[in-house]
C-alpha cells in the first residue's frame, strides 16, 4: 500500500494510489483521520484499504498535479543515524563505527516532496544525503532482534540535508542537520508488506540536475534496521508516527575535490528502489 498525503482547499488529506490516481479518503469516508500517527495507534492500516476498495469515483483524484505534504506531518521524533555506510565513514575521515551514532532532527527542517529544500543565508555548505527512512507503526521498547521488524509500518526517502559549516562547529552535529526545510521528506509512505524485510537489497541513490552522486544498497548498511531498532529501544520508547533515519552512503558533497554543495536553481533527487524518487528544487533563503 502507498499512502500519500497532500493538501486541497487548504486542508490536509491522505490518498492510497492506485496507478496514476489517489483515492483520497477523507472524501471517501470523513472518519478517517487526516492524522497518519493516530490510524497506526488504533491499528486501522488494513480499513484503509477497504475504504479505497468502497470509494465512490467522486472520491478519486489524478496523481498528477496534486500539492504534496509531509507523509508524517508532526512525528513525535525524528532519530536520525549518522556514519551508516562503511565507505561513507570513511570519506569523513572516521574508524568504522562500533556503534550507531545518534542525532535527532526537528519538524521545523522538514520540506515535502516538490517543496523547496532552502540553502541558508548563513552559509553555502549545504549537502546532499540520500537516505531511507522507517515509519514507526507501533509502541516499541527494549526491543529484540525476533520482534523488532514488528514496530515498522513502512518506508520513505529522506534526503537528510546538512549544512556542514554548522555541524562541524562542536561535536554535536544537531545544529547543522536542523536548519528549516533543510530536510527532504517523500514522496509518499509505503508499507512494509511491500519490501523485503528490513527493507535489505534496496538500490539507493541520489542525483543531483540529473547527475549521479550516490549510489548503494541498503544491504550495505552497518547497523541494519533490526540492529538499529534493538539499539535505540534501549533508551528511546518508539511511538507511532515516529521516524528513524538509517544514514547515507558514500558520494556526499563536503567529500568531493572540490566540494559540491546544493545552490538555489538546483534539483536534488532520491530514488530509492521499491519506494519512490524524492525531488525537491533548491532554492536560496531570501
Amino acid at each position: 500500500m502507498k499512502i500519500v498525503a497532500f493538501v486541497e482547499n487548504g486542508a490536509r488529506h491522505l490518498g492510497i494510489i492506485e496507478g496514476d490516481q489517489v483515492v483520497d479518503l477523507q472524501a471517501a469516508d470523513s472518519r478517517v483521520p487526516d492524522d497518519f500517527p493516530a490510524i497506526l495507534a488504533a491499528g486501522d492500516m488494513g480499513r484503509l484499504g477497504d475504504v479505497a476498495k468502497n470509494a465512490p469515483a467522486s472520491a478519486r483524484r489524478p496523481l498528477a498535479g496534486i500539492k504534496y505534504a509531509l507523509p508524517v506531518a508532526k512525528p513525535g521524533k525524528i532519530i536520525c543515524l549518522g556514519l551508516n555506510y562503511l565507505e561513507h565513514a570513511k570519506e569523513g575521515g572516521h574508524q568504522r563505527p562500533q556503534h550507531p551514532s545518534i542525532f535527532l532532527r526537528v519538524t521545523t527542517s522538514l520540506t515535502a516532496h516538490e517543496a523547496p529544500i532552502v540553502r541558508p543565508q548563513a552559509s553555502v555548505t549545504l549537502d546532499y544525503e540520500c537516505e531511507l527512512v522507517l515509519v514507526v507503526g507501533k509502541r516499541m521498547r527494549h526491543a529484540t532482534k525476533s520482534n523488532a521488524l514488528s514496530c515498522v509500518a513502512g518506508y520513505s526517502c529522506f534526503n537528510d540535508g546538512s549544512v556542514r559549516e554548522f555541524q562541524r562547529r562542536t561535536s554535536q552535529w544537531d545544529y547543522g542537520k536542523n536548519f528549516d526545510k533543510t530536510g527532504g521528506f517523500g514522496p509518499w509512505f509505503v508499507s512494509a508488506d511491500e519490501l523485503p524485510p528490513g527493507a535489505k537489497g534496496l538500490k539507493i541513490e541520489t542525483r543531483l540536475n540529473g547527475n549521479v552522486m550516490q549510489s548503494d544498497n541498503t544491504s550495505n548498511m552497518m547497523f541494519p534496521i533490526i540492529e538499529t531498532i534493538v539499539d535505540v529501544t534501549q533508551g528511546m520508547t518508539l511511538e507511532p508516527g515516529d521516524l528513524i533515519v538509517t544514514g547515507t552512503p558514500s558520494g556526499v558533497g563536503h567529500a568531493r575535490k572540490p566540494p559540491v554543495w546544493m545552490k538555489g536553481g538546483d534539483t536534488v533527487e532520491i530514488d530509492i528502489e521499491g519506494v519512490g524518487v524524492l525531488r525537491n528544487p533548491v532554492v536560496d533563503e531570501v
